[in-house]
């Protein structure tokens, strides 16, 4: 067998490209486990007026925990509770899934406090330093 080519793309990877990969992956997985990629989820801010998207939530599962992947509010609509109020909409969706809990990861320059107010830990970081944001992952695990 040849050996392959290897290809860097150093920024800008197509998504056709990295969904390949994401594909290798994912048959190794569920070769491994019995599993197939768990199916995702959201939580949405609509725009009352035009119904567009303008903010929310974006989970996935996570080999029986649910990961929250994205979440943000819009800074306008920040401090209405809407950030508590879509973190509690995808912990039900992650407890009628029977997962084990929730986990995500945030770095020092956006929530922490605010996710461990809603009762999540940390379990692990990434410190800071020049050139790079510290990064801290919380979970949740449910009783």
């Amino acid at each position: 067998m040849q050996s392959p080519i290897i290809d860097v793309v150093v920024s800008d990877t197509p998504p056709e490209d990295r969904d390949a990969v994401l594909a290798v992956l994912r048959t190794y997985n569920q070769a491994q486990t019995g599993r197939v990629r768990g199916a995702d989820f959201a939580v949405l801010l609509r725009d009352p007026e035009t119904g567009a998207v303008i903010g929310g939530l974006y989970g996935e599962e996570s080999y029986g925990w649910g990961f929250i992947k994205y979440l943000v509010v819009p800074e306008n609509l920040r401090g209405l509770g809407l950030g508590s109020r879509l973190m509690k909409e995808a912990e039900e969706i992650a407890r009628r899934r029977g997962f084990v809990g929730v986990w995500l990861d945030t770095y020092d320059f956006q929530a922490r406090p605010f996710y461990e107010k809603l009762g999540y830990t940390v379990f692990g970081e990434l410190e800071g330093g020049d050139g790079a944001r510290g990064q801290f992952f919380l979970r949740k695990r449910f009783s």
